[in-house]
């Protein structure tokens, strides 16, 4: 996170279940002490900034690297997402490929299911204890109307070349014996997703950057990201490239408030549940798991025996406003509760032990993007739309090697240089974000009752990455 604003003082373990479990003490970093020059400067010490300081850092030994944070490594996303490390991309194949052709589409899909497995050969190699395990991910259909698209999925799957090694259509017996949640007709299933701690993740890789000798700023709010240097509270960083990786909190930065808004999901993580209890609910081997509905829900098993489980449905706030106020929302969290309990009603009774929330990412077309223009050094990455775990890694790999010009396949995929038009102005914005929200919800609730595909959400569905 980096933003123009003074820092608040935090309780960092209030942040989220993830940051609250951390086993070590949440510290914050120095902050800048005047004016520096290197080589690269990278704005936010989310996934996105931290994985492009690393990758640069282990490229060459050599290089200076500052990574300037508003607050602490992880404060944001990073350290308060559904712990998804997967290799979904916010942009529809379908999109994908009416747009870049199907081999740009299969060259960036290869590429993700890769880059699932790098997140876990670097947390080895770099002795990161984020609770990496690579069960798959789990969509369940839960009404006839959501198992009509998950076989409309496979069909478009085995259209691109997709086997069924890497994408599966289960039966309602092979779905339930992997989640055991109610009203299951079956699930699609891709072994490419691997359930993770999110916080330790992206403090276990901050201290890898400084292991490798990137210098970490803390408390270090930048005010202006600009060609050759970055304005910050604390000093002026000078720098022959510089990198906004600040996701959900870019429009906070003049000139790129509209590029990007955030969008804020909620999540809940249940008390250490009863082994009868956990046996029930399944999710053995690290399983993610959802449902086919329109408005995102998402959820894992975490080691310790809980469900974190969250959901989108908060509104988008006018002029792309971000407060601590709004990572909480007792309505929100309340219904992420009830999806839950119906989900596996086992839990009715359980307690809730955390309740947080924070914004994501979202570009005008869905499309995530990362680049870098020579000419005036500036790098940029994001519009994840909540799936950026692995896909931050591409994006941090990605960068380094169009900073330092190596010959590398990642700076030729399809999302390379993509620029998605900005957002309208308020209140159109407002207006159209909560009114696609409004009608998503909507949608469900039909299908629900009916079982009968919405017109409605297939009419929408082209404006959010269909």
């Amino acid at each position: 996170m980096a933003q123009g604003s003074s820092p608040a003082s935090h309780n960092y373990r209030r942040l989220s279940y993830w940051f609250d479990s951390l086993p070590e003490p949440v510290q914050s970093r120095a902050g800048l002490d005047g004016d520096l020059d290197v080589d690269v400067a990278v704005v936010g010490a989310g996934y996105t900034g931290l994985w492009t300081a690393y990758y640069l850092t282990r490229s060459d030994p050599g290089i200076k690297v500052a990574v300037l944070e508003r607050d602490c490594a992880g404060f944001g996303a990073s350290g308060r997402n559904g712990g998804w490390c997967s290799a979904m991309f916010a942009t529809s194949p379908a999109k994908l490929v009416r747009t870049y052709g199907k081999r740009a589409e299969e060259s960036l899909r290869r590429e993700l299911e890769h880059t699932v497995d790098e997140v876990g050969i670097v947390c080895s190699e770099e002795g990161i204890t984020c609770d990496y395990r690579k069960g798959g991910r789990v969509m369940l259909a839960r009404n006839a109307a959501q198992l009509q698209r998950a076989r409309r999925e496979l069909e478009e799957a085995r259209s691109l070349g997709i086997a069924e090694g890497d994408l599966a259509l289960l039966d309602p017996n092979e779905a339930r014996e992997l989640v055991g949640a109610t009203r299951v007709l079956g699930a699609i299933y891709t072994p490419h997703c691997a359930s993770i701690h999110p916080a330790r993740l992206a403090r276990g890789l901050a201290d890898a950057v400084e292991r490798r000798g990137g210098r970490i700023f803390e408390q270090t709010p930048a005010l202006e990201i600009l060609p050759g240097r970055v304005v910050t509270t604390r000093g002026v960083v000078r720098a022959e490239a510089v990198v906004r990786a600040t996701e959900g909190f870019s429009g906070q930065f003049p000139g790129v408030h509209r590029d990007v808004i955030p969008f804020y999901s909620l999540m809940i993580a249940t008390e250490p549940l009863d082994q009868e209890v956990l046996e029930h609910i399944g999710l053995r081997r690290g399983e993610t798991f959802a449902d086919m509905r329109h408005l995102v829900i998402y959820g894992q098993r975490t080691p310790d025996g809980r469900i974190a489980f969250g959901g989108r449905g908060a509104p988008y706030h006018y002029g792309s406003r971000i407060k601590p106020e709004f990572d909480t929302d007792r309505r929100i969290h309340t219904h992420v509760r009830d999806t839950l309990v119906e989900l596996f009603p086992a839990l009715s009774g359980v307690r809730i032990t955390h309740r947080w929330g924070g914004p994501l990412g979202i570009a005008r077309d869905w499309h995530p993007s990362v680049g870098f223009d020579r000419a005036s050094g500036l790098g940029w990455a994001g519009g994840y739309v909540g799936d950026g775990v692995a896909v931050t890694n591409l994006a941090g790999r990605t960068l380094a090697a169009l900073i330092t010009g190596a010959d590398d396949s990642c700076t030729r995929l399809c999302w390379v240089g993509h620029r998605s038009r900005r957002w309208e102005p308020e209140p159109l914005r407002w207006v159209g974000v909560n009114s696609a929200l409004h009608a998503m919800a909507s949608a469900d609730r039909a299908e629900k009752r009916s079982g009968r595909p919405s017109r409605l959400a297939a009419a929408i569905g082209p404006l959010t990455g269909g």
